[in-house]
């Protein structure tokens, strides 16, 4: 079987490797992580406990020469503001001392096959577009045809809205589409655990207060209260987030997600190893990729990363010049 490598940046707790890995074997391929890295401690430990590598830490301190040969990058890159300075002299002057700097020297330096990036939606409107475009422009200076889109987990078998701005770059000009929506989604009746600990249920005062403000039309349901304190229900839960309230989603509007079921939400399976606390839990749920919606657009790109594959779908003079 032929052999697929890639490298993961700011791997967090390994969705992209979890994709990887889940779509090489269904296509009779072998992947190989030839390097990772990220720079929380917690993570690092996850990491390693469920794909048996110990991820390097800080990306600004590895020297790109120094980083093995492969064939696609993924990186869940942080999004720090670009502060656009300089004589607008290429990517150096532009992206310097943000975390996509890092990025992109690694793919002007081993100029993989191709990479898919991911990010938040707010990407798409950050300093009225400057960012992305910034962005864009510098990956097409590296040498690559790049396309963006926003995706949505719920449209990839996940019982989760959360909307993630996806960006994919190849270096040969071949047709690539981004996957269509996979329905129905997961239903929450098979993400929710039978048997749940006290621990996660709320004191009745929340629950009185929940419950006098809102009556779901759904059974089970994820109840959702925002800033301003309204509260709304879906038989899918809205996007996990790292810093947000313990209390801002609830199962029925009862209790809390417990971790394995926030894992679940973000396509983990039941074999992946939750190995740090309830707290470290969340947070990391909360900033992981959707494993599914990141696997769909790796089934896209691996017929032109892996040889073997039929490409005679997939390679194609392009006709059209990407915006």
């Amino acid at each position: 079987m032929e052999e697929v490598k890639f490298i993961d940046l700011f791997c967090g707790i390994g969705g992209f490797r979890q994709a990887m890995d889940d779509a090489c074997r269904e296509n009779d391929l072998i992947p190989n992580c030839v390097f990772s890295s990220d720079i929380d401690a917690a993570c690092q430990w996850s990491y390693e406990a469920n794909f048996g590598e110990l991820p390097f830490g800080d990306i600004t301190k590895v020297n790109e020469k120094n980083i093995p040969n492969h064939d696609i990058l993924f990186a869940g890159f942080p999004c720090q503001p670009f502060s656009i300075i300089g004589q607008m002299k290429g990517f150096e002057d532009t992206t310097r001392g943000t975390l996509f700097f890092d990025i992109a020297r690694i793919l002007k330096h081993k100029q993989p096959k191709a990479f898919i990036l991911e990010n938040v939606k707010q990407l798409v409107g950050h300093d009225n577009g400057k960012t992305l475009k910034t962005i864009i422009e510098t990956l097409k200076e590296l040498g690559y045809y790049v396309q963006y889109a926003v995706l949505n987990a719920l449209d990839y078998g996940l019982p989760q809205k959360r909307e993630r701005v996806i960006i994919v770059g190849h270096r040969e000009p071949i047709v690539f589409s981004f996957p269509a929506p996979i329905r129905p989604f997961k239903p929450l009746s098979e993400v929710l655990e039978k048997h749940v600990d006290e621990k996660h249920y709320v004191s009745d005062y929340i629950l009185k207060k929940r419950k006098l403000k809102h009556k779901s039309a759904y059974n089970p349901s994820i109840w959702h209260e925002n800033k301003s304190g309204n509260i709304c229900s879906y038989p899918y839960s809205c996007a996990l987030r790292s810093g947000a309230s313990y209390n801002y989603l609830l199962v029925n509007g009862e209790r809390r997600l417990t971790p394995r079921e926030m894992f679940r939400l973000q396509g983990f399976s039941d074999n992946y190893k939750i190995i740090v606390n309830d707290s470290q839990a969340r947070k990391q749920a909360g900033n992981a990729v959707p494993v599914n919606l990141v696997k769909a657009v790796i089934l896209k790109l691996l017929p032109y990363v892996a040889t073997t594959m039929d490409m005679t779908s997939v390679i194609k003079e392009y006709e059209l010049e990407f915006a």
